[in-house]
């Protein structure tokens, strides 16, 4: 794509970076014949995108004349007017050798190369006046050949996407461990199998938004944004909008879902803050459903063809496997779309200890919408590859699935313990989490029930799923390949006049209970009520730099600094409590909000009034102390690049088998996650992970024609789980804390949605066995059941 040169001033409010007054709105906007009085020039406008109906096409012309002439609008602008405001990004880094993505502009210049990305965009009073204007615009289309099918991207003949390299080859990578022939060859039994996994999106409660304040006074851009990661996006502006950081602040409050979607950089959004820029107003963005379909990052397009090897007494003794994903046009930025594929094939076998392994990878470009990270990046594939494998490998030799995986689970002894694909697992606990859930299940008179349902027609199955979770993760994640992104994260507490605490967090709140989780480790620390701290999180003009909330690492690294923070000030509390009160600090204590005597509990004087006294009447004090009633830590995760959790889930289903439907019957889960903090939370957290793998599972799938156009882009037609379908999901704990922290905790928001779609896998193909059926395409669709079971056509 060609582009006019990039300059930050060249803009119709040509004071970008300058000290000057604020134009008038008659002088920025002199020559536009649109709003040009100061009241107008101070309201909130809107703004809506024009988006390709095409999956490739090519840009012959824009008549933009009519559109411009609509009532109500402020500007219509294209992809060659705001690429001279905004840098283009790629979606690459260092760590991941020959990953390859073009440059991206907020809005397509010359070409479009997806059905949904956006090609004007129209500000107007109202959305509805910004639609009404993008009606009027005409494109003259030039439609090119589209690449549907990753299974033929990488064919001679399939058209190639980014002419420049060559191919549509995106990244590869090749993994290997052990001596994987001779495994294969010594093996009692090899099995085979082919799966593939339907893409799917998050539909998050609450969709993208976000406005867009550039104050031209002050030179400085205020985004208030539904985002996870404000301090990445605050970057993100700066750097590619011509600004500092002191000249950006992200604002990010109550999110409503994000699940990793709202992780990355769109085009329609920094387009957004451009908009507000040129025009000095801000500018409100809001992807409505339909859209939302089609621009928001998509997950899981898989096909992996794997093998396993099996002694006769039941040994795994080697994994191979083949994946295959289609990531769309782009990688995305700044965090790519070769995590997931990356994720896949390290995360595959890990519960198990076979000692060899290979994996190649293969990721390709297609005209369909990026693909990124979500949820349990890479997860769930490498679990239900893993799970579904394994469930083969036992019948194959004869043995229940519970056995095979007691005779091949990483034991006790075994730590710490280095995977094949290089992974370090400090200590998990495997047969614990098992033992476990075989007791909940009552798992014996499960298997008695089936046998005696099968002779009456009734088809029930039992999947079971062990999975590995990364959390916590440290700076071998992101930033070891040249992303700015924080592995680190800060807190600031302050003792308030009143006796209460302010906690500023860099851990962002997502609906997942962050700041009540924050709040706890704090009173707990200091002895307060917990009514008493007042969490702050989601504002990089307050709270600490830090990388906020993705890949389960709010309170193994947030919960952990806010720790380390309330250590301190309860410290400098009682230093001055001793000073006010002449005693040792070290006989003071902090409970329920008083000083009190460490030994005896005597009541010495309230919170309060100690407060009262360093901040007002700090006269009264030696001259020689200075109470600090403010404290800031930061912490990053030392000794390994993350904090691995596991855990085993087990799914009861029964599956009518004259028409294909799936009835969840029953879910467990046992999950280690470290320290506890809060179980509600934590149960809840597992319980709607479960919820949308079993969304995964049954139900999701972004379903595209070989034109490349999503076909199902409505929630009329692509499915999400209801709570009405929802099976009983019991919950329990093993704790196996990390060493690494004072804190112990390790992260639990994927752990859910890590293993649910596995263990219903292998429920459903459990139930279809004595009718030697199986299906191997997630989401298991009434569809898929019957073609399995001969009933119908694939």
């Amino acid at each position: 794509m060609t582009a006019p040169p990039f300059s930050p001033f060249d803009r119709p409010n040509s004071y970008i970076g300058r000290s000057v007054p604020r134009p008038n709105a008659r002088r920025l906007l002199a020559g536009r014949g649109q709003f040009t009085d100061d009241v107008q020039f101070a309201r909130l406008t809107h703004v809506a995108f024009l988006r390709s109906p095409h999956a490739h096409a090519r840009i012959r012309g824009l008549d933009l004349n009519a559109a411009k002439a609509a009532p109500g609008v402020i500007v219509i602008a294209t992809g060659a007017d705001l690429a001279r405001l905004c840098r283009p990004w790629v979606g690459t880094l260092t760590h991941f050798a020959g990953l390859k993505s073009p440059p991206q502009y907020p809005l397509a210049i010359d070409r479009v190369v997806w059905r949904g990305e956006p090609v004007v965009a129209a500000v107007a009073a109202t959305r509805a006046l910004a639609e009404d204007a993008l009606e009027l615009v005409v494109v003259d289309w030039e439609e090119l050949p589209a690449v549907a099918d990753m299974e033929t991207a990488l064919d001679p003949a399939t058209s190639v996407i980014h002419p420049e390299f060559g191919d549509n080859k995106a990244f590869s990578l090749h993994l290997e461990s052990g001596a994987v022939d001779q495994a294969f060859a010594a093996a009692h039994q090899v099995i085979e199998a082919e799966w593939h996994f339907g893409r799917h999106t998050a539909v998050s409660l609450e969709p993208r938004t976000m406005v867009a304040q550039f104050d031209p006074s002050e030179q400085r851009l205020t985004v208030f944004q539904s985002t996870q990661t404000p301090y990445q996006m605050q970057d993100v502006y700066a750097r590619h909008l011509g600004l500092s950081d002191a000249q950006v602040r992200v604002v990010a409050k109550d999110v409503g879902g994000s699940f990793g979607m709202k992780l990355h950089v769109y085009g329609d959004e920094m387009a957004t803050a451009a908009l507000s820029m040129m025009l000095g107003r801000p500018v409100k963005f809001v992807a409505d459903r339909l859209e939302s379909f089609v621009s928001d990052i998509h997950a899981r397009d898989h096909r992996v063809k794997a093998r396993v090897a099996v002694t006769a007494d039941g040994e795994i003794t080697a994994f191979a496997v083949d994946d295959l994903t289609g990531i769309g046009p782009f990688s995305a930025y700044p965090r790519t779309s070769a995590v997931e594929g990356n994720q896949v094939i390290r995360l595959i076998g890990g519960p198990y200890r076979h000692r060899h392994y290979r994996a190649d990878l293969k990721v390709v470009f297609q005209n369909k919408n990026i693909m990124s990270q979500y949820r349990a990046v890479g997860h769930p594939i490498a679990c239900a590859v893993t799970e579904a494998m394994v469930d083969l490998a036992a019948a194959s030799v004869g043995l229940d699935p519970v056995e095979l995986r007691r005779r091949n689970m990483l034991t006790d002894d075994m730590y710490p313990y280095t995977s094949p694909t290089g992974f370090v697992f400090e200590r998990l606990s495997h047969h614990q989490c098992l033992d476990r859930l075989v007791g909940h299940m009552d798992y014996e008179s499960l298997r008695a029930e089936q046998e005696r349902l099968r002779r009456h027609g009734v088809f029930r199955g039992i999947g079971i799923a062990a999975y590995i979770e990364i959390t916590n993760p440290g700076p071998a994640f992101y930033g070891v390949g040249g992303a700015r992104i924080s592995a680190q994260d800060g807190c600031i507490l302050k003792l308030e006049p009143s006796g209460q605490v302010r906690c500023l967090v860099s851990v962002t709140e997502q609906g997942q209970g962050t700041e009540t989780a924050m709040a706890q480790v704090a009173a707990s620390v200091l002895g307060i009520p917990l009514d008493a701290v007042r969490v702050v999180t989601g504002d990089t003009e307050v709270t600490p730099h830090g990388g906020a909330t993705w890949a389960s690492r709010g309170a193994g690294i947030g919960g952990e600094t806010v720790l380390r923070a309330a250590r301190a000030l309860r410290d400098n509390i009682l230093a001055l409590a001793g000073t006010i009160l002449q005693a040792h600090a070290d006989t003071l204590d902090i409970r329920d909000g008083l000083i009190v005597d460490a030994d005896g509990g005597r009541e010495r004087m309230a919170l309060a009034e100690l407060a009262r006294i360093a901040f007002f009447r700090p006269d009264t004090l030696p001259p020689d102390f200075q109470p600090e009633m403010t404290v800031a830590r930061h912490h990053v995760p030392r000794g390994q690049p993350f904090a691995f959790t596991n855990g085993i889930q087990a799914a009861h289903v029964e599956v009518e088998i004259e028409t294909g439907f799936i009835k969840l019957l029953k879910h467990w889960v046992v999950d280690d996650c470290g320290r506890v903090i809060n179980p509600q939370l934590v149960d809840e957290q597992i319980r709607g992970g479960v919820v949308q793998g079993i969304g995964a599972a049954l139900f999701e799938e972004c379903i595209y024609g070989a034109d490349g156009q999503m076909q199902n882009g409505t929630l009329a037609d692509y499915l999400v789980p209801m709570a009405g379908e929802m099976p009983d999901i019991v919950v329990d704990h093993v704790s196996t804390p990390t060493v690494y922290s004072e804190l112990g905790a390790k992260g639990v928001g994927e752990a859910g949605t890590a293993a649910s779609a596995a263990a219903v896998l292998n429920a459903v193909n459990d139930a279809l066995r004595p009718l030697g059926a199986r299906v191997t395409t997630i989401p298991l669709t009434p569809d898929r059941v019957l073609a399995a079971l001969g009933k119908l056509d694939a």
